[in-house]
């Protein structure tokens, strides 16, 4: 979202706006080209009337993977872009050949030279684009190489995950032209000109999902206000298929709707497989696999999109977890409990996961390098503390 503002000469206004490291920089990438961002607490402001460059600074690439999506919007607003290989956590191989064979089917042309990228296109032309796998990162920067293309493309094998969905929404109601929300197949017809809106962010699934984990783990209670249901219905499935009660809260209840959850006992032993929308999300496996670590009996793990999601699976062995991996899949004998240790986050999910088995464990744990963790999560230690968890930075 915060990409598409460089497509309007205007001012966009976001709401309800998560303040994480991720948005941090992607707004400092958008001033190093001019844009004009201002915060209000929850509140984002990005004037783009003045983008003054296409070029993106190698350190700034290098810090998170989302990084690569202002270039189909620099594309389409400057007919350049000129980035560096995008980083970010370090969950296995995550080529970009996607994201540049679209700009290719548009009318790029493209460069690839030392791990420096330039795209380059004086007027984009709508084609046929087709994904052989439904990559959401991929999809979000053809639509927004698109967007603003002559004539109309056809997005085959577009992701269809919620995130997907609010983009588009995003785009329309700047002006653009976009059919087949929520489906694998996005019609964009081409417009002149995007203008600035307001938009209200959805919550973060991912960081509901989290949270509803870490509360099913302490054999707890939750309340996720916010929480889209409709959005997160696999995830509810998983978590009553483990034992744990689940109900929605009605958008009618006063709370402004979400999801309830409450647990007794350790989690049923289960066989979990990860998938694109709408199947189980890889960001939750390493949550899950935490909460597994004290089942009831053997639980089977398999991991279809990241292969290196399993980097955790060391630190949790350090907390008594007994986990065998081969390969993309994980055997977890569940324990009665965990115990406290000393760990390291390997990346944000890998991280939040080592938060939700150090609230079930036995003693104290200590947890390192949580800079990883503060790309995904607010206040993670704000969050549990309201759940009377007891944590904290040290």
């Amino acid at each position: 979202m915060l990409a598409a503002s460089i497509l309007q000469k205007g001012t966009m206004k976001f709401t309800n706006v998560p303040i994480i490291q991720d948005v941090v920089c992607m707004v400092g990438i958008l001033e190093s080209i001019g844009c004009q961002c201002c915060w209000d607490k929850n509140t984002l402001e990005v004037n783009a009337s003045q983008i003054t460059g296409a070029r993106i600074r190698k350190a700034d690439m290098e810090k998170m993977r989302s990084s690569i999506l202002v270039m189909g919007s620099l594309l389409g607003r400057q007919g350049q872009a000129v980035t560096w290989y995008p980083g970010g956590c370090s969950i296995g191989s995550r080529p970009i050949d996607l994201h540049l064979s679209a700009f290719l089917s548009l009318g790029a042309r493209v460069w690839e030279e030392d791990g420096r990228m330039e795209a380059l296109a004086p007027a984009l032309k709508g084609a046929e684009i087709s994904f052989p796998y439904p990559s959401v990162g991929a999809t979000e920067n053809a639509l927004l190489a698109s967007v603003l293309a002559q004539g109309e493309t056809l997005i085959l094998g577009a992701a269809m995950e919620p995130e997907i969905i609010s983009l588009c929404r995003l785009l329309n109601q700047m002006g653009g032209k976009i059919e087949g929300i929520g489906t694998s197949t996005l019609r964009v017809q081409g417009v002149e000109e995007l203008y600035g809106t307001e938009f209200a962010v959805p919550g973060d699934r991912i960081a509901a999902g989290t949270y509803l984990i870490a509360a099913a783990a302490t054999e707890g209670d939750v309340r996720i206000l916010g929480a889209a249901w409709e959005d997160m219905e696999e995830v509810v499935q998983v978590l009553r298929e483990a034992g744990a009660k689940v109900e929605r809260i009605p958008d009618s209840s006063g709370e402004g709707g979400g999801i309830a959850l409450s647990m007794k006992g350790r989690p049923r032993a289960m066989k979990l497989s990860t998938s694109p929308y709408p199947g189980f999300p890889t960001d939750l496996q390493s949550p899950m696999l935490a909460w597994l670590s004290r089942g009831e009996g053997i639980s089977q793990v398999e991991e279809t999109v990241f292969e290196a999601r399993f980097k955790t699976v060391g630190e949790l062995w350090h907390m008594g977890a007994e986990i065998q991996v081969q390969g993309n899949h994980a055997e977890i004998c569940g324990i009665h409990r965990l115990k406290g240790a000393r760990v390291r986050a390997w990346d944000l999910r890998g991280g939040a996961a080592l938060v939700t088995a150090a609230l079930a464990a036995q003693g104290e744990t200590v947890i390192s390098d949580c800079q990883y963790i503060e790309r995904g999560y607010e206040d993670i230690c704000r969050d549990i503390q309201t759940l009377n968890g007891v944590i904290c930075w040290c």
